[in-house]
């Protein structure tokens, strides 16, 4: 019988979803809808997913394992091997796709510069879980590239924000008004700014709002008590879906609200529980943490 194993979730142009592969049976994905159950057993243990190349996936030769709280699911070889060609990991300098430089909005006052290829669309964005974006610019991965390391220090905002600082943004509430004017002002001096690239195309201002996507209600934000930190083998998750944002879920249970990054579930053997099994994974209250990065976001 083939053992099936996380490898993490997806925004695709359908919706999120998560993805499963098997040494025997290759990989499938099921969609996660909103109102469903999450509910899940992780047996075993957590070991590398591997690296993805030209659409299919590369199994990680040793079958390393992966300590329960990493948020990535792969050994450090297999990781180095991922950045080695990665755009967002600023290695990939023959990609011949054209790229947009993007303006992506988690909260009040918080904004981040960022690029991706035009063909990803909307995905890259939520899979970031930015509540809002609008593009500034298209252009040649290395015009994009220069943008975002110009502009960002001239216009003091960041190329990558920490997880804890989304989450924590995305609980205060907010004015769609107040987004607008915010998005609206950085996008007027990021397109006027003496260090834009003259190869980079500029684009109009187009705020697309991601919160319908994500079951997410600004003006009364989710206030979830405590986020679950990792898996662990015999430990359960239950509960109904009530928001997605990004990676995170939220998960209505028996104990209240809970997030979980469902980053953490990519390398575990997972089975089906009841949606009334007590969670047991272990938990922390929210708030922010040392070390806590999106290397890559």
């Amino acid at each position: 019988m083939s053992e099936w194993r996380c490898t993490g979730m997806s925004w695709r142009a359908t919706g999120p979803v998560l993805g499963w592969s098997s040494a025997t049976a290759g990989e499938r994905e099921r969609p996660l809808v909103l109102g469903e159950s999450l509910a899940f057993a992780a047996g075993g243990d957590r070991r590398c997913g591997g690296v993805r190349r030209a659409g299919r996936r590369l199994r990680c030769p040793w079958q390393a394992t992966v300590p329960d709280g990493a948020v990535s699911g792969q050994c450090p070889d297999c990781s180095a091997m991922d950045r080695s060609s990665s755009v967002a990991a600023d290695t990939a300098f023959d990609d011949r796709r054209p790229f947009r430089l993007y303006l992506a909005w988690f909260g009040p006052g918080l904004l981040k510069l960022g690029i991706t290829a035009a063909e990803r669309g909307h995905n890259r964005l939520r899979e970031q879980g930015a509540l809002a974006h609008t593009w500034l610019g298209q252009g040649p991965l290395a015009a994009a590239r220069r943008a975002e390391a110009s502009l960002g220090p001239a216009l003091g905002i960041p190329d990558r924000v920490r997880h804890a600082t989304k989450l924590a943004a995305r609980m205060a509430a907010s004015d769609p008004a107040d987004r607008t004017r915010e998005m609206a002002t950085a996008h007027e001096c990021a397109v006027s700014c003496a260090a834009w690239p003259e190869t980079l195309h500029s684009l109009p201002l187009e705020i697309t709002d991601h919160t319908p996507a994500y079951g997410l209600d600004l003006a009364s934000p989710p206030l979830p008590h405590a986020e679950i930190s990792h898996l662990s083998a015999g430990s359960t998750v239950a509960g109904a879906l009530t928001s997605l944002v990004g990676t995170d879920a939220y998960l209505s249970t028996g104990s209240g609200l809970f997030t979980l990054d469902l980053r953490l579930l990519s390398g575990w053997p997972l089975t089906s529980a009841s949606p009334t099994d007590r969670t047991t994974a272990p938990n922390r209250p929210l708030g922010p943490r040392e070390g806590d990065q999106d290397a890559l976001f």
